[in-house]
């Protein structure tokens, strides 16, 4: 299911690359990739991390939603988000991201129930860094955080408001999958 995910986003990419005649390194350039590593996101066979899609989105007018999920934003009052039910990506086996606002047009913030599944002897945690700033809301297991090398515990129900644009990373702690809200806004 994740590759079938990658390809998908990939092909979005492409298509808005082709839509807007945007050269390949360009777009590459955009996120800080070579031409060649971006190649293979188009062509489905590497990942991109939502803080990269979110750049590419901004840039170019489009919501990351549509480019994850190929569904545009159509609410403009509110947009109501039941239980389990937002739309989801699985980044990587270890990584699910729902978002909470993909149906409302032009949302000046992200927000995402995060899951991370536990990687049992992780010896390197991925970081990312994006414009803007972020809030992370503990809710379900608990979490490092790894931000601008510190080292941060966050327990069930503990939050943290940082700068987005530190590298920063996480990692569940435990046997059990940390799930947390995490809102980021330029």
């Amino acid at each position: 299911m994740v590759d079938e995910q990658l390809r998908q986003i990939g092909e979005r990419l492409r298509g808005l690359r082709d839509v807007l005649d945007i050269p390949l390194s360009e777009m590459a350039d955009t996120i800080g990739i070579s031409t060649d590593k971006y190649e293979k996101i188009e062509q489905g066979e590497m990942d991109i991390t939502i803080s990269n899609l979110m750049k590419i989105a901004h840039k170019y007018g489009v919501s990351a939603e549509e480019l994850m999920f190929a569904e545009a934003p159509h609410m403009r009052s509110y947009f109501v988000v039941r239980k389990g039910q937002g739309m989801s990506v699985e980044r990587t086996k270890a990584y699910k991201y729902q978002s909470l606002v993909s149906g409302f047009v032009n949302h000046k913030a992200d927000v995402f129930i995060v899951t991370v599944e536990p990687k049992p002897g992780a010896a390197t945690i991925y970081k990312n860094a994006h414009a803007g700033q972020e809030f992370n809301l503990v809710l379900e297991g608990s979490m490092e955080l790894y931000i601008g090398g510190k080292t941060i515990v966050l327990e069930e129900g503990d939050s943290i408001y940082f700068d987005s644009t530190k590298p920063h990373g996480m990692l569940a702690l435990g046997d059990k999958a940390v799930k947390f809200l995490a809102f980021t806004v330029e």
